[in-house]
């Protein structure tokens, strides 16, 4: 029985097809940036590598994209011994995440534009994993045993409508504001939130605090 084929770049030179890989990636990156799209002709052309080259390693521009999502898959945003009040978790996880939003801000436009297209294949987004809703969740640990677990979840998903690409593209692009601003409005939203909810525990005499 034939196994699995293999991606082109995990099949001998390991090293060698890496670095073209990583070149690709990089040119791809550096045109997204410039406010470009880039096809992998383009980003084959910046690179200095022949177009045939890079198509072995990426069959369409969709693919190349997908390939410059920035690595934000870490498993928590709070770092070393982490505070225990939600809030303060909070502010650490949503500094952290809006800062990664504007340091790579043309990626994650480019990942945004793919998300509202049909896709050709059934290949998931980076964008649609769900990430942040795991970083939200570890700020909010702590009330898991003091709230309904409805409740922390549409905390945690009401709280993810105000951070992301999404809210940072709209912020900027539509409402004006600079990405500072932005993002301090985003953080302050998110803020806001989880106070809300933990007011309304405390006049019903639940435990949140």
């Amino acid at each position: 029985m034939m196994g699995m084929s293999m991606p082109y770049a995990d099949t001998g030179r390991t090293r060698q097809k890496a670095r073209t890989r990583a070149a690709l990636v990089d040119a791809a990156r550096a045109m997204l940036a410039a406010g470009e799209l880039p096809s992998v002709e383009q980003a084959a052309d910046r690179a200095g590598i022949s177009r045939t080259t890079a198509y072995r390693y990426f069959a369409n521009r969709r693919a190349l994209l997908i390939a410059t999502y920035p690595e934000l898959d870490a498993s928590s945003l709070l770092g070393e011994s982490p505070p225990s009040d939600p809030l303060e978790r909070l502010e650490l996880v949503t500094q952290r995440f809006t800062s990664q939003l504007v340091a790579h801000e043309p990626e994650l436009r480019a990942q945004l534009r793919m998300s509202l297209e049909p896709a050709p294949t059934a290949d998931a987004l980076p964008l649609r994993q769900g990430r942040a809703i795991g970083w939200i969740q570890e700020a909010l640990e702590p009330l898991r045993t003091q709230l309904p677990e409805r409740t922390v979840r549409n905390l945690t998903l009401a709280i993810r409508a105000t951070l992301g690409i999404e809210a940072l593209v709209w912020l900027t692009d539509v409402a004006g504001l600079t990405r500072d601003e932005a993002t301090a409005l985003m953080r302050a939203s998110a803020r806001t939130l989880l106070e809300s909810e933990i007011a309304v525990a405390r006049r019903e005499g639940r435990r949140a605090r």
